[in-house]
């Protein structure tokens, strides 16, 4: 294991070495959008976070935690809207641009991989930004939700409250009792961000396509994931049944980590910006 004080320019220069002249898939977790202000689940201080995340089925079966849901979301939007790709993000799409990194596979659904530049990038867990009808299937904008959650509810006050990686928010119960969730102007049924909530599984076709990325690459560089959720763990797998070379950006332990060609304990920004200037060389 290194430590992060021990990660600097030698294990760069032997990660750069490593990618140079190779096609290499990025694998990225909530890690690599920590600078950019949005907390991760599995970090030390996301342990001391009691919070237990939506889980879909949940969420399908009861009209109260939808309400709840809705509710604390419609905070947690305000806040998470305006987040900006950070450097891990901007180094993953300059390492793009020279022709390194052939795609991004993310587990995140906060759309930063695009916002900075990113172009091939598959969403595993969808994103923040649509939200789809559970009754009909139409597909909404989340800035139009907002809008219409935030008429529906002139007289609901909704503040500073604490984000959390899915774009909910903590919320009293007592707030929660009073608030009108949104509903699909088309069927009037309820509607979901289009997410994979904790224990939904994510749709197949997009684990194929995210398969068919690496098997055509040389290396996997997982940033910023400890892979604990089996969605992003399944690739790493993939990566060792194929012989494609694992490496490895992150800050804290990583399931299966011993089995990567090099493990760097360190941030994923920083790295991955030097990565992105070295290889442009």
């Amino acid at each position: 294991m290194v430590q992060p004080e021990a990660a600097p320019r030698a294990l760069v220069t032997e990660l750069a070495d490593h990618l140079r002249g190779r096609r290499v898939v990025a694998l990225t977790g909530a890690g690599v959008s920590t600078e950019s202000g949005i907390p991760d689940y599995r970090s030390p201080e996301a342990a001391l976070r009691t919070r237990r995340p939506i889980h879909g089925p949940d969420f399908v079966r009861s009209a109260e935690v939808r309400r709840r849901y809705w509710a604390r979301a419609m905070v947690g939007w305000e806040r998470f809207r305006h987040a900006r790709p950070g450097p891990a993000h901007f180094g993953l799409a300059a390492l793009e641009a020279s022709g390194v990194v052939t795609g991004v596979i993310t587990q995140n659904v906060d759309r930063l991989h695009r916002a900075a530049g990113s172009r091939s990038v598959v969403e595993l867990h969808g994103a923040l930004a649509e939200v789809v009808c559970l009754g009909c299937g139409a597909l909404h904008d989340r800035e139009d939700v907002q809008r219409r959650m935030r008429e529906d509810n002139r007289l609901w006050l909704d503040g500073a409250a604490p984000v959390a990686p899915d774009g909910d928010a903590e919320l009293a119960d007592e707030s929660v009792a009073t608030f009108e969730p949104p509903s699909c102007p088309r069927c009037r049924g309820p509607l979901k961000l289009r997410v994979v909530f904790f224990g939904d599984n994510v749709e197949r076709h997009v684990v194929e396509e995210a398969f068919a990325w690496l098997d055509e690459a040389d290396v996997l560089l997982v940033a910023g994931t400890s892979l604990a959720v089996f969605s992003g763990y399944r690739f790493l797998r993939r990566a060792l049944a194929r012989e494609i070379s694992i490496a490895i950006v992150n800050l804290g332990p990583v399931r299966g980590e011993e089995q990567a060609r090099i493990k760097i304990e360190a941030s994923t920004g920083a790295v991955l910006r030097e990565l992105a200037l070295r290889l442009a060389e």
